[in-house]
């Protein structure tokens, strides 16, 4: 590690897991540029003053927290498993899966109650404790390091809590969904000194550009050819950030109209806009937008 320029700041991300390819690819999208070959332990970025260390998910927050590094991007999951001394930053929007308990899908356990004096196994065990415990079901919480799938069929629990993302591992292995725990994703954590010491403008910036990437996913660039006289009406239904960007076209009396929509309510924006007159619309992806 005799490379690292301590001058800037150290984020620590996945090495080789479930959130790697996705955080890599978020991180290019927010316009860093690095080098991240699978053997490498860090990188520098060329056009920022970042470097990029390649850790386990697990020890991100243990870094972080002792400020080894000034930044982590791990999964929620761990934050609320392991509580670090770290400091949630953004949520980064993918990396979503869900912490579920399930049971064989020829179980007779069909209720959470059902599992009172039974064995669960897990590699979350603070989070199964503090679920049951929640519930006020006395169950008894076995902490597995591997895969947790196949303990039913061995006989080791009656029960698991894992994370799922698509469903199809538990699946695979004949279990079946009981009930979900909580939602998780992938997030940026930070050091809390690194909020107040001499990088606090570093961290600023990159926090900007990740914020950047994260709006643009919210939104759509849409422009459309209107008539004149329908304007206040197209003005109501797309107020965008601000308001539309208008111009005149060459036949008289229609305008072309450039703005913004949410993505969450994109398709019923778009129906209003077709009703009041709205036609010849282009939609355009967004890849960054600074709000």
């Amino acid at each position: 590690m005799a490379n690292l320029n301590n001058k800037n700041l150290k984020l620590a991300i996945q090495k080789q897991g479930r959130l790697t390819d996705e955080t890599l690819e978020f991180l290019r999208r927010s316009g860093l540029e690095f080098e991240s070959y699978k053997q490498k332990l860090f990188s520098s970025c060329r056009n920022f003053p970042l470097e990029i260390l390649y850790v386990r998910d697990h020890d991100s927050p243990d870094y972080v927290a002792s400020g080894t590094v000034d930044l982590g991007i791990v999964g929620q999951n761990i934050l609320i498993e392991e509580k670090p001394k770290a400091r949630k930053l953004l949520n980064l929007g993918y990396g979503f899966c869900s912490l579920t308990l399930a049971v064989p899908k020829e179980s007779e356990i069909f209720d959470i109650q059902d599992l009172k004096g039974k064995t669960v196994a897990t590699s979350y065990p603070e989070s199964t404790k503090k679920f049951f415990k929640e519930n006020s079901i006395p169950v008894e919480v076995v902490s597995i390091s591997g895969s947790v799938e196949i303990t039913p069929a061995l006989g080791v629990a009656q029960a698991i809590v894992d994370l799922t993302s698509t469903g199809s591992t538990l699946a695979l292995n004949d279990l079946r969904a009981l009930t979900k725990i909580y939602e998780s994703e992938a997030v940026l954590i930070a050091n809390e000194e690194a909020l107040r010491n001499g990088k606090k403008d570093l961290l600023e910036k990159l926090i900007t550009r990740f914020k950047g990437v994260l709006s643009a996913k919210d939104y759509k660039y849409v422009m459309m050819n209107a008539p004149e006289d329908v304007l206040p009406k197209i003005k109501k239904i797309i107020p965008g950030l601000k308001s539309p960007t208008i111009s005149s076209l060459a036949e008289e009396g229609w305008l072309s109209v450039q703005t913004v929509i949410k993505e969450d309510v994109f398709w019923e924006t778009i129906e209003k806009l077709k009703q009041v007159g709205a036609s010849g619309i282009i939609v355009l992806p967004i890849e960054k937008m600074i709000i």
